[in-house]
């Protein structure tokens, strides 16, 4: 329920790194060991821009100067004392065997920009997919009920969807529930091609066309008492259509064609699914959730293809290189681990967050990077090629609300 607001923005070729922000007006660190600081131009809170950056500012603005603390004692002390959410107790300390050591230092993406106006926010402490890139200047993000668009180009803001109020479809569509919903807590966010799918809490979907005005679809997964969305995908089929997946902690993934705005698959599984993600070729699809093992399963029938083992409490995050051979997986054990689809008898590496779990995992376009953001300060970008032994380690305090790569791999988008 922490509403630190960083929209950070990298840009890569020689990297830029465009976007992060501070807590609203706001308190600076989250201890409350410090005072207060806003920066105010116009009545507006100023940017970190890059060339600031590289004269020594402070990207969160953050006035370690006036501050009885260093940058560096508050560093410490956050990794000596950040408690990590584990459903199986001490999975962090004893995943720790497994993981290989990496060569930090690298730099992939620079600090482009910091946008103080931008109020990234989560309503969830484990859920962090409310970021999308759609291109290297545009970026989409919940800000408390509403779904925002911010240009890096422009620097403004847009407001695209309200849902604390009431939202109904515009456009009948047969399943579509045509009296909508009344303030929608928004837990999982995904925009692509031109398609905005917001999941809620209570199992709303809602689904806008961002050429057309208004909403075009809802619909309600399930009216059991735990419902919650917990990650929405959206893809296109081999045909072309359009369509978009959506799990649930009723252990239910169901596919909708958004052609035909209809349920196409509903899959159920033993246990709440946290995050699924379908491979590049559409044919397989990973399944993690509320236990320590995975599942690859067919995406055409739910069927499971392998299990994976290896993990040792819930997980959160998956993400597919876009080669299709490899993929990786996100747990509260504090490691990703990366799979190699033709042998998955044990995972071909484990790699370690400072602080906490691993919640959201990205792999750039192009498949050089990958990216893994913990629950806070940390997001960690791998070289692909090195075979994951290289790093750039991007560090600032604040909650991680979701991450994303722009589609030509040119900008990576925080969001605290």
């Amino acid at each position: 329920m922490v509403k630190w607001i960083t929209s950070l923005l990298l840009q890569d070729a020689f990297p830029v790194l465009e976007e992060i922000d501070l807590d609203e007006d706001s308190e600076i660190l989250r201890d409350g060991t410090y005072t207060k600081e806003v920066s105010m131009e116009n009545n507006k809170m100023a940017d970190t821009s890059a060339a600031q950056a590289r004269k020594g500012k402070d990207i969160q603005k953050i006035p370690w100067e006036r501050l009885h603390i260093t940058r560096e004692e508050h560093r410490q002390t956050r990794l000596e004392q950040y408690n990590n959410y584990e459903n199986i107790p001490q999975s962090g300390e004893r995943s720790e065997k497994d993981c290989k050591v990496t060569m930090k230092g690298g730099m992939y993406y620079e600090f482009r920009r910091n946008s103080r106006s931008v109020k990234s926010t989560i309503p969830h402490f484990q859920l962090r997919n409310l970021v999308w890139a759609t291109s290297k200047h545009d970026v989409y993000l919940m800000s408390h009920f509403s779904v925002t668009h911010w240009s890096g180009l422009t620097c403004n803001k847009t407001e695209v969807l309200n849902v604390s109020g009431h939202v109904a479809p515009c456009e009948e569509h047969p399943g579509s529930l045509l009296e909508g919903f009344t303030q929608t807590e928004v837990s999982t966010l995904a925009v692509k091609d031109r398609l905005l799918v917001a999941g809620g809490f209570q199992g709303e979907l809602i689904c806008k066309n961002l050429d057309r005005p208004g909403v075009c679809f809802c619909t309600r997964t399930t009216f059991d008492d735990d419902t919650s969305t917990n990650v929405v995908e959206i893809y296109s089929t081999q045909s072309g259509a359009v369509h978009f997946t959506a799990a649930n902690n009723d252990c239910g993934v169901r596919d909708f064609d958004m052609e035909k705005f209809q349920l196409s698959k509903h899959f159920r599984f033993p246990w709440p699914v946290n995050h699924t993600s379908l491979s590049p070729d559409g044919k397989l699809r990973i399944i993690v959730g509320d236990n320590p093992d995975g599942m690859l399963v067919d995406s055409g029938t739910g069927k499971v293809v392998a299990s994976l083992v290896g993990h040792l409490d819930f997980s959160f995050a998956s993400a597919w290189h876009p080669d299709g051979l490899t993929f990786a997986t996100g747990n509260q054990d504090k490691t990703c681990r990366i799979w190699d689809a033709r042998n998955l008898s044990k995972s071909v590496a484990a790699l370690k967050g400072n602080l906490g779990a691993i919640q959201s995992i990205r792999y750039s376009s192009d498949g050089r990077f990958m990216a893994m953001a913990e629950p806070v300060d940390f997001v960690h970008v791998f070289d692909t090629k090195s075979g994951y032994e290289k790093e750039q380690e991007i560090d600032f305090f604040g909650e991680i609300s979701g991450m994303s790569f722009s589609p030509d791999t040119e900008s990576l988008f925080i969001g605290v």
